[in-house]
């Protein structure tokens, strides 16, 4: 199981395309929860919520990054945090789908998160009972093709980020 350092390598080592299954209503993320709170207070959430830099180190060298998220209306306090912040992914170059289960179903998808790496590579995320990150299990290869139909059955079934955020206006 990767963590810290050695999980966030593989970011920096892709070579082409990054694809992340989300499926939690909350992630406990130490580093964000002053960013929440801030957020939460309605304050200026300052110039990287326009133009993620953590996406963009990484989309400027060509590579792809993209993203479902899986989740359901109505939205706990962390989603809407989340979700405010995806624009600025998005002008850095994510590519981000919308699967609300209010409104669609996930079946066929599986109910945890996971990064796929240049379709060589599968991690599943674990996190705690309450979000908190504990590391990525490299998957066996044989299991590649599977998470591979996940991503295309998610990409296929999800809204983008954009038509999402309309309709709820």
């Amino acid at each position: 199981m990767l963590t810290g350092e050695d999980f966030g390598r593989l970011f920096e080592t892709f070579e082409r395309a990054a694809f992340r299954l989300e499926t939690l209503a909350e992630y406990d993320v130490e580093e964000e929860r002053e960013e929440i709170a801030r957020f939460l207070a309605g304050e200026d959430m300052g110039p990287e919520w326009d133009d993620n830099p953590w996406v963009r180190s990484m989309t400027d060298k060509g590579k792809s990054v993209s993203r479902v998220h899986v989740l359901r209306s109505p939205l706990s306090d962390y989603l809407r945090y989340e979700l405010a912040a995806y624009p600025g992914n998005i002008a850095a170059g994510e590519s981000i789908g919308i699967i609300d289960r209010s409104e669609q179903s996930a079946d066929g998808l599986p109910d945890h998160d996971f990064w796929l790496f240049d379709d060589r590579g599968v991690y599943r995320m674990h996190y705690t009972p309450e979000g908190a990150f504990v590391g990525g299990e490299l998957l066996p290869e044989e299991r590649l093709a599977e998470y591979q139909a996940y991503r295309d059955l998610a990409l296929a079934r999800a809204v983008p980020f954009g038509v999402y955020r309309e309709r709820r206006r």
